[in-house]
């Protein structure tokens, strides 16, 4: 049996899948998770390559202007390991200037998750436009944004591949020297904006135990970082109680993923 459903645009019907019993829904459903859970493992799998790309130092001194003055690239970290730079399109020619950023990148800017969670895994976001920073921070009051945005104020998105479309270079820090370690743009770059697809571009991924990463990169038990982004302590252990529960949720989870196996 079809639905017989309007598109809403100008009332013509579309084709739709057809409509079955519960049965028959769950055993579709069944299905098509066998194909998702492969894709799954494909893109762990995939992030698992990434983490053992090569890296690039970088030998160039960048500055930029933030809130409070002139920024090397090293301050961008903000003391962290991983730094991961969004070059978004703010300045004098882009659509809609000065009210408003390019929509594209207003739309990856209206999909970043809290900062907190990425800060606990030592990595910090910074978007980069070539705007002055009274625009920025008048942009940012607007839009109800608040990740750090700094501005270009040299070669530094002509280097980096982002001087004429958008796109996120990943950065990683050893003391005072810097590694490029991955970029993404075009249709790879509309994903960002979660936590999770940001920790997995980065080189030490989401930093969980479960994770296939080379020997002797920092790893902690899955779910137990996990806070509310107002009450992350540095260095902080566990909660105890949160142990327990996420005890109880992965073990259930693992039941169901190897029932789903057999």
């Amino acid at each position: 049996m079809t639905a017989t459903v309007q598109n809403g645009k100008g009332g013509q019907p579309m084709q739709t899948p057809p409509v079955v019993s519960q049965q028959a829904w769950e055993t579709a459903h069944k299905q098509l998770l066998v194909k998702e859970k492969a894709q799954s493992r494909a893109r762990d799998a995939l992030a698992a390559e990434r983490r053992r790309m090569p890296w690039m130092a970088v030998e160039k001194n960048y500055v930029f202007e933030g809130p409070q003055g002139r920024m090397s690239l090293l301050d961008l970290f903000e003391g962290r390991r991983q730094l991961i730079v969004y070059r978004a399109f703010y300045e004098p020619g882009v659509f809609g200037w000065p009210e408003q950023a390019c929509r594209g990148c207003s739309m990856v800017a209206d999909q970043v998750a809290h900062v907190a969670h990425l800060n606990a895994r030592d990595t910090t976001l910074v978007f980069a436009s070539r705007a002055p920073q009274a625009d920025i921070a008048g942009l940012k009051a607007r839009m109800g944004w608040t990740m750090p945005w700094v501005t270009i104020t040299d070669g530094f998105d002509n280097d980096f591949g982002v001087d004429e479309w958008h796109g996120t270079n990943v950065f990683y820090r050893d003391g005072d020297r810097i590694f490029r370690t991955y970029f993404v743009n075009n249709r790879g770059d509309e994903q960002m904006g979660g936590t999770w697809n940001y920790l997995d571009i980065t080189p030490l991924g989401r930093q969980e135990v479960w994770e296939d990463s080379p020997e002797g990169y920092p790893q902690t038990p899955t779910y137990k970082w996990w806070n509310w982004h107002d009450s992350y302590v540095a260095d902080a252990a566990p909660d105890k109680k949160w142990v327990e529960v996420s005890d109880v949720g992965e073990a259930a989870f693992r039941e169901e993923s190897a029932k789903g196996k057999s």
